[in-house]
């Protein structure tokens, strides 16, 4: 391997890492999780950590993609399609880490000491859970995009 192609070869890493961590966590693990645990509660726990470090590795993997595309095509990087679907995952990301998921565990604390799906929280938890669940939806088809664009190029 030649050393000047490092920098593209961890792109594609970070492509790979990212985008097949959101479709192997959101669609296999999670939906597992809740399967084989009988206690909702606690899998809804570990389901919400993974989350948080999928999250922190999105960010990782987003932030190297695109300052890596910055550095191979300077300003004509932000008209390119690779660009704009990592900044807007990105943003999406951001989004659910640090506006819905804190939302989401605000409600869960003002439930206690029960469930926040046995509690008056229920209806606003499910609301705001879904909203999560349709970015996470719209970033794993975003990361499909990405997948087939860096195909492309």
């Amino acid at each position: 391997m030649n050393p000047r192609d490092l920098p593209r070869h961890l792109s594609d890493l970070s492509i790979t890492l990212w985008v097949g961590g959101m479709w192997m966590l959101g669609y296999v693990v999670v939906p597992a999780l809740f399967k084989v645990l009988q206690d909702r509660q606690l899998a809804g726990l570990v389901a919400g950590k993974l989350f948080t470090l999928l999250a922190l590795i999105g960010i990782a993997c987003a932030l190297y993609l695109l300052l890596y595309q910055l550095q191979q095509f300077g300003r004509a990087a932000l008209r390119r399609t690779a660009f704009r679907i990592t900044a807007t995952m990105l943003l999406l990301v951001l989004i659910g880490q640090f506006i819905l998921q804190p939302i989401l565990a605000d409600l869960k604390v003002q439930a206690l000491p029960l469930d926040v799906m046995n509690s008056v929280f229920s209806a606003q938890f499910k609301t705001w859970h879904a909203i999560s669940g349709i970015l996470f939806l719209v970033q794993s088809l975003l990361g499909i995009a990405l997948v087939l664009d860096r195909k492309a190029s």
